[in-house]
């Protein structure tokens, strides 16, 4: 047998390099790295020896360039991922919060940790997390809960195992997610005679396994005795690359649908069975029909909270639930009827089995109505108004500045409810929403890897003062890496969209908007100046009117763009939208607080547990 004598790092690098999708594209398309002693001279040296075939790129944060990776994964449908290494202690421990949203989202990635020392020779070693009980344990054990595999090398042979098992993991269509391959900082040096045919291209194809034909013919007949079906488009569409077997699919049947955060632009905003964005903070179109159906079919989504309104949302008592996912921890949710398949074979075997079958059509009108509401809440200012902008003028703004390429983004505050609600997405990911971790801070690093997924696009970053506070540090990335994006930064001086979550629960606004926590001087943050500084073509802008020349100008500059402007927190979008379930306590002295959970009472007399 041929072997290759190399050391730990060495071989993983040629193997990772060496993966492919069935597109003829390397899954792994390179590696994100910050280095310090537990992988640069392992991982480090192994990856400066191929870098002109596996690129390696430098972030400023580790959490943030794990979000470029991961935001590079979700644009591509899953179909390509990126690694991410660090070194021990804090660098690793800074990818946890990446991991959890890789793992909330179903998205692959591969994390790098470097760990301690397998051979524990110079215990404790810098940065090293020291357990009394238990002396397998580092601080990469932290990656377990949230990793779809996890495994720590401590010996070179075991990457002929743990390789395969974590790209098996990454391409696997149910059980898609984060994998983490503690590597021992020591292990990454040593040498071993691997077997030659360890490094040969190898091709990795995306399952589609056909449904059960018992579980096909229960949804059929399912669909079949509904008077009133629905739909309910999530990430799982997109996924699948069924986007045009679900445009089908409803074609043929004449079923409504409507879509998660995850699922929007499944369908174009103007099909005329789109019904638009659902849940607490869905398009009054979207939630009367849901309201009303007797079956909810529910296509490649979870059914999150925000999507099924704490499950209050679907009032028909007889209402039935029909689940067609991937993956069978989802299709079995709240006693649905389970279909669990790939999306689109799915779509396309019941579509055939529903010949002949036609859906009454939604009532008249609910979606133009919704739309003039949308429209009138997003239209600009008139030039006489002297008011602070809202953030729903600013989507108007962006939209009408947004061409055929473009992607908006974004992850938390108030702009992931109000794009959902107001976005009007045209072809398939032409809306990037990270809203299964709503994490702040993802917005400008998946900027980036928005963009290095698809270069041709216009990548918009939508993203408010709280978050760009938080996590900013990879705009620097773009800009050095040459990355043309465009930020939009809404300031409302504070975490706006948690101070109008705190009114409505009756709470007193405290410690969310700038002015309302603990400060000797006000807060005056010179957002432009600031991006300005890691090189960005940054502006400051007053008006919706000066937004919109801005965006235009932006169009013509290579480096990153970034645009501010002060928003009013307090206003939102008052049509559509759903309860949600968020805890009122039930003791307060405060009557607004008691007030407010006599109405939560009322409300989760709704919920259903079926």
């Amino acid at each position: 047998m041929e072997t290759i004598r190399l050391t730990a790092a060495q071989a993983m690098v040629r193997y990772l390099s060496n993966q492919y999708n069935e597109d003829g594209d390397p899954f792994i398309a390179g590696c994100w790295a910050i280095f310090g002693h537990g992988n640069v001279a392992g991982l480090g040296e192994a990856l400066h020896g191929v870098r002109d075939s596996f690129p390696t790129w430098r972030g400023h944060n580790e959490q943030t360039m794990a979000h470029a990776a991961i935001a590079f994964a979700k644009q591509n449908r899953r179909r390509r991922a990126m690694a991410v290494t660090s070194s021990i202690g804090p660098g690793a421990t800074n990818m946890v919060t990446a991991a959890a949203l890789a793992h909330v989202n179903r998205l692959p990635v591969l994390l790098l940790p470097g760990d301690v020392f397998a051979g524990r020779g110079p215990d404790p070693v810098l940065q090293q997390v020291e357990s009394f009980s238990d002396g397998t344990v580092s601080a990469n054990d932290c990656f377990r809960p949230v990793s779809r595999y996890f495994d720590r090398i401590t010996r070179p042979e075991q990457l002929l195992a743990a390789l395969p098992r974590a790209i098996r993991t990454m391409t696997d269509p149910a059980d898609c997610g984060p994998v983490t391959l503690a590597f021992c900082q020591d292990v990454q040096t040593e040498a071993y005679d691997y077997p030659a045919s360890f490094f040969e291209n190898r091709v990795w194809h995306q399952r589609r396994p056909a449904p059960d034909m018992r579980e096909l013919a229960a949804a059929v007949d399912a669909i079949r005795a509904a008077s009133r079906p629905m739909i309910v488009a999530g990430g799982g569409v997109h996924y699948s690359g069924a986007c045009d077997a679900l445009r089908s699919f409803v074609e043929v049947t004449g079923i409504p649908v409507t879509e998660t955060q995850a699922g929007k632009s499944a369908l174009p905003w103007d099909h005329p069975l789109n019904m638009g964005p659902v849940g607490v903070t869905g398009a009054s179109s979207a939630n009367t029909v849901a309201e009303t159906a007797d079956l909810v079919i529910g296509v490649g989504t979870r059914f999150q909270d925000f999507t099924t309104g704490s499950w209050a949302l679907f009032k028909d008592p007889d209402r039935k639930i029909l689940a067609i996912n991937i993956q069978a921890y989802d299709g079995h949710k709240h006693a649905a009827i389970p279909l669990i398949a790939d999306t689109r074979i799915a779509l396309e075997q019941l579509a055939d089995e529903l010949n002949g079958y036609r859906a009454a059509p939604p009532a008249e009108n609910l979606k133009a109505d919704w739309f003039a509401a949308a429209d009138a809440v997003t239209a600009a200012p008139a030039p006489d108004d002297n008011a602070l902008p809202t953030d729903m003028q600013v989507i108007g703004a962006v939209q009408r500045a947004a061409r055929d390429n473009t992607v908006v983004m974004c992850a938390a505050g108030t702009m992931p409810g109000e794009l959902h609600k107001l976005w009007k997405a045209g072809r398939p990911m032409s809306y990037h929403m990270e809203y299964g971790y709503s994490c702040m801070g993802y917005e400008i690093a998946g900027g980036l890897g928005i963009k290095l997924a698809e270069p041709d696009r216009d990548v918009i970053v939508m993203v408010g003062d709280g978050s760009y506070m938080m996590a900013n540090s990879e705009l620097a990335t773009a800009v050095m890496m040459g990355v043309k994006i465009t930020v939009v930064v809404t300031d409302n001086r504070g975490f706006g969209c948690i101070n109008r979550l705190q009114m409505a629960t009756g709470g007193e606004q405290f410690n969310n908007l700038l002015d309302h926590a603990v400060h000797a001087n006000p807060s005056h943050i010179d957002f432009a100046a600031h991006a300005a500084s890691m090189g960005a073509d940054a502006a400051k802008v007053s008006t919706i009117a000066e937004l919109e020349n801005a965006l235009a100008r932006a169009r013509d500059t290579a480096e990153p763009s970034v645009i501010v402007i002060d928003t009013d927190p307090y206003p939102s979008t008052e049509a559509g939208g759903h309860w949600w379930d968020v805890a009122v306590p039930e003791v307060s002295p405060r009557p607004q607080v008691r007030a407010a959970r006599e109405a939560y009472d009322r409300q989760r007399r709704a919920q259903r547990a079926d």
